[in-house]
């Protein structure tokens, strides 16, 4: 028998493309006897800022393996694909008409990392007479709540002030003779970390790692390239890890095989050679397949095992503990005014 048959739904958790994670907060407390999730892709998170083809078709196959994976897990899913017929093109919409179909009691949701999201989903909530329960997103280390806090008062944000902050909090490539202070005696390794390439140009880089599309990424881009054809660039050559083993695997083989140089060449560039030694590692990150916290701690445990510089373990850990958590703040405390600001009249 259903769960639809046997009790009335409690809470409908709202999981969007960016939330790829089975343990989020979103998820406390879930009961499939009580609870179901919704997921729903629409053509709004792709055409109203133009994504390229490439983007598009990582956030879906993303999206549909993630949902494959909640049905293993026995959580009730209702999910919306981008070809069923009426999809009505916007998030806003479709779970109006979800809430509509189901009549759950209360909305559940991590945060979402958009303001423009978080508005139209709370006007949607608002307009069926329904609670929408806004939960932490446990995928950054610092809370916005906590941002605030270090900007109150400020006369100027600066990040390295943050960043330091951070690595105090989390006890980040500190000296385990003085937790206050920092690993090698100074708290960032710009100069050691800004080389240019000579006239020979990288030499052998190791590839990042890359993963052979699967039936579910091959049905997304025959999609993307009959939807979106229009759309910036080509999804044929896709590679992108779409399942978190996958992106496991790729940090794994970035931190053994590009990290150790990542910090030398970091700034440097050449032509024809797109990634050099950074770590691919954003789009999983950004869809939450992978936690900054074990993507810190697997860079920062090559350090202390010999296998990688401080110079390139701090340069790295600086994007994901120091710029990442940094932008994120600004925005959720400067906005919505953030929006309009224009500052180098651009």
């Amino acid at each position: 028998m259903s769960r639809a048959a046997t009790a009335p739904l409690r809470h409908l958790v709202l999981v969007l493309g960016d939330q790829l994670d089975a343990d989020a907060a979103a998820f406390d407390g879930f009961d499939p006897a009580q609870d179901a999730v919704w997921m729903a892709e629409v053509a709004e998170e792709s055409t109203r800022v133009p994504s390229s083809q490439m983007r598009t078709a990582f956030f879906l196959s993303a999206m549909r393996h993630f949902a494959a994976e909640l049905r293993a897990r026995g959580r009730p899913l209702h999910y919306r694909a981008l070809d069923d017929e009426g999809n009505l093109g916007t998030l806003a919409a479709e779970l109006r008409q979800a809430v509509a179909a189901l009549r759950p009691r209360a909305l559940v949701m991590t945060a979402p990392g958009e303001w423009r999201v978080l508005a139209a989903l709370r006007e949607a909530a608002a307009a069926a007479g329904l609670e929408l329960d806004v939960r932490e997103d446990r995928h950054f280390l610092s809370t916005v709540r906590e941002f605030r806090a270090h900007a109150q008062g400020r006369k100027q944000l600066r990040m390295e002030f943050f960043y330091r902050e951070m690595r105090r909090r989390h006890g980040v490539l500190m000296d385990a003779a003085d937790p206050s202070q920092p690993e090698g005696g100074q708290w960032n390794f710009d100069a050691d970390n800004r080389e240019s390439f000579g006239r020979g140009g990288p030499g052998a880089v190791p590839p990042p790692r890359r993963f052979e599309p699967d039936a579910i990424t091959r049905d997304v881009q025959a999609l993307v390239r009959a939807r979106f054809a229009g759309h910036p660039g080509r999804c044929d050559d896709f590679g992108w890890p779409v399942t978190r083993a996958q992106a496991l695997e790729g940090l794994d083989a970035f931190v053994r095989e590009r990290l150790p140089d990542f910090g030398r060449w970091q700034d440097a560039m050449w032509p024809g050679e797109p990634w050099l030694w950074h770590a691919h590692l954003a789009a999983a990150l950004n869809v939450k397949l992978l936690h900054p916290r074990e993507v810190v701690a697997a860079a920062e445990a090559a350090y202390r095992a010999g296998r990688v510089g401080l110079a390139s373990a701090e340069g790295f850990i600086r994007q994901v503990l120091g710029w990442r958590e940094y932008v994120r703040g600004i925005y959720w405390t400067q906005m919505p005014g953030y929006l309009e600001r224009n500052a180098l009249g651009a």
